[in-house]
């Protein structure tokens, strides 16, 4: 029988003195009591107990291991105490990977205003170096990635934080000089700058979603950083995230292109590790940043 069972049967009958005593107090049957007892004298190899038909008394062998069982199991119960503090509270130290486009959409503003509602928790922010194994991140010490593909994979977790908006967009510059497409078709008369794993655009939505494959693009970076210097700077029209290109949206350096064709947006998701109860502070963070994305919203 395990060996942490009979042990706290054994130091519950220790404390009272006789085998239905220390059954009341675990809620099993006295013969169970006896039967514990028993099985942890034959591990041990000694008596532990006198048995007489109204009580039973510890030996010396008995009272020695009494202690020591009291000890053992106190110093469990605590250890188990503490993880669950750990788990259930918002403090400590949280480690988040993002890809550096994501990163740079008021991520890190949205982390300062977390830490500012939580002062007791510690934020570790890493931009790129996202592994193409979904799951990597754990085996390198993060405890939230984020991503912007549905990451579906049952050896992690996954919650959607939100929606990115993307704009198909020009400089008024640019537009002034080279004109202002006024179909999809048109495109192909202008320059473009592509992003390497999107050369095909959606753009529309339900039956007139159109899917433009951008031929002989004039860069084509990973950087969505790079698309918008390149696109403020008057060198072509691309896709950028609305979020980080909302500034230069309101002031009317950059102009939103085919707007009938709106570009089509992608999910936020937040992965984190398997098991059984997500930390509390990794269910925090992620309720904030929920939220965060909610009131910051950019239509």
């Amino acid at each position: 029988m395990d060996r942490l069972v009979v042990m706290r049967t054994f130091a519950a009958v220790a404390r009272a003195a006789t085998f239905s005593g220390a059954a009341v107090d675990l809620g099993i049957s006295p013969s169970m009591v006896s039967r514990h007892v028993a099985d942890l004298e034959e591990q041990v190899g000694v008596r532990l107990v006198n048995r007489t038909p109204r009580s039973v008394s510890l030996t010396a062998a008995g009272l020695k291991y009494a202690e020591f069982a009291e000890r053992i199991l106190q110093e469990i119960d605590d250890t188990d105490a503490q993880m669950n503090d750990t788990q259930d509270s918002a403090e400590g130290h949280l480690s988040v990977i993002s890809p550096k486009w994501i990163g740079l959409m008021d991520l890190g503003t949205a982390v300062g205003a977390f830490v500012e509602a939580h002062p007791k928790m510690r934020v570790r922010l890493e931009l790129g170096g996202i592994s193409d194994r979904l799951y990597d991140f754990l085996d390198r010490g993060f405890d939230v990635a984020f991503h912007a593909r549905d990451p579906r994979d049952s050896r992690v977790r996954v919650r959607r934080i939100s929606e990115l908006p993307f704009v198909l967009a020009a400089s008024a510059a640019y537009l002034e000089q080279h004109g202002t497409p006024r179909t999809v078709a048109d495109l192909a008369d202008h320059e473009l700058i592509s992003h390497t794993s999107d050369p095909a655009w959606r753009l529309g939505e339900g039956s007139d979603l159109l899917h433009y494959k951008v031929q002989d693009p004039v860069v084509s970076t990973n950087a969505y950083l790079i698309i918008e210097q390149l696109i403020e700077s008057g060198r072509g029209i691309g896709i950028i995230p609305r979020r980080s290109a909302r500034r230069a949206l309101e002031t009317g350096v950059v102009v939103e292109v085919l707007p009938e064709f709106p570009v089509q947006s992608r999910s936020l998701y937040a992965v984190h590790g398997p098991g059984g109860q997500t930390p509390e502070r990794v269910k925090v963070f992620l309720d904030f940043m929920s939220d965060w994305f909610r009131r910051t919203r950019v239509d």
